[in-house]
């Protein structure tokens, strides 16, 4: 890539924390000039932040890139995500506008599987709903899930899917799988048997949801879906909460069809004080946090910034809309 001066770098809101004062950011400095505004931006400060911004290190999902902010940064060359998802950014409107967006699949995969099985442990023990019990002065007897010997249904074995199934089959679970292009190979290597989403939803006794937010995906588990499981089965979404129609979740929760539930993400987020989930007792809730640990962060503050400095050097990778780079 050809750059007629230095190129302005701006990471346009990084809050919560994720890439202000790592050291990562110090390798950008020999190829353009970088800001990082700590503070989330309003929508009309976000515009002012970026418009002379060549490149935009998107570290919070929060920001978002719609048809109207990306028409008018006309310099714009490149978005990076420090994350897997890129459901912030307009993508369609993206690579009309010649914009390259790069991601990180599977850099984090081992992080986000590991809060993913804390999801479903929390869920099948329930220590989220003993602990309030706790606080509340109140020593409750409820039966616990044994997970030893159960069926774990894996919607999605990519790389957090992929991660999940090695975790479950280590504590001796079952594991089944659904995938948009199953192999005979890929289930050897994984030790998982494939299986129609039908199916996996009916026979697991733990559903976890690892696919990418698409047209094809969302909403893909609803009222029907929820019927299909078992009476008890516990439902783990680690993925995008418009996977699963909220609706028919908190109804399954209530009339006690479905034991529990382990959400890290959401339809709407943040969540509202008065969100219909929060009133669902057998719960384990996080905020959208499943590779938030130091190591999970430097990994992706790290994969941003070799983004970055591939796509300046004229040899961009991770790029999600190849297409864009043909307008450039």
């Amino acid at each position: 890539m050809s750059f007629e001066n230095r190129p302005t770098i701006v990471v346009p809101g990084d809050e919560p924390v994720q890439i202000q004062g790592s050291a990562h950011l110090d390798r950008l400095e020999p190829f353009g000039d970088v800001i990082v505004y700590p503070d989330r931006p309003t929508g009309e400060q976000k515009i002012q932040r970026v418009r002379e911004a060549e490149v935009i290190i998107n570290s919070r999902g929060a920001v978002t890139w719609g048809e109207d902010d990306l028409a008018v940064l006309t310099n714009l060359r490149l978005i990076v995500v420090c994350a897997v998802g890129t459901d912030s950014i307009d993508l369609r409107s993206a690579t009309a506008m010649g914009v390259a967006v790069s991601n990180q699949p599977g850099r984090t995969a081992g992080v986000v599987a590991e809060h993913i099985f804390g999801l479903m442990l929390a869920v099948a023990k329930r220590t989220s709903y003993q602990t309030i019990e706790l606080k509340s002065g109140r020593w409750t007897r409820r039966e616990n899930v044994f997970l030893q010997g159960k069926t774990l249904g894996v919607v999605g074995t990519g790389n957090i899917g992929s991660e999940l199934a090695r975790l479950a089959n280590a504590i001796g679970m079952e594991v089944v799988a659904w995938t948009f292009h199953p192999s005979a190979e890929r289930a050897r290597r994984l030790r998982v048997r494939y299986i129609g989403l039908d199916e996996l939803l009916a026979t697991a006794d733990v559903v976890s949801l690892n696919v990418a937010l698409t047209e094809q995906t969302r909403g893909m588990i609803g009222e029907r879906e929820i019927g299909l499981m078992k009476p008890g089965a516990l439902l783990v979404n680690g993925g995008r909460g418009a996977l699963v129609d909220t609706d028919a979740l908190v109804l399954a929760l209530h009339s006690g069809h479905l034991g529990g539930a382990g959400l890290d993400v959401y339809d709407t987020e943040p969540l509202q004080a008065d969100h219909p989930i929060l009133s669902c007792e057998q719960v384990a809730l996080t905020p959208h946090m499943a590779d938030q640990t130091p190591e999970g962060a430097e990994l992706l503050n790290e994969g941003a910034v070799d983004n970055v400095i591939a796509f300046l050097e004229g040899r961009p990778r991770n790029i999600v809309n190849p297409e864009a780079l043909e307008r450039t």
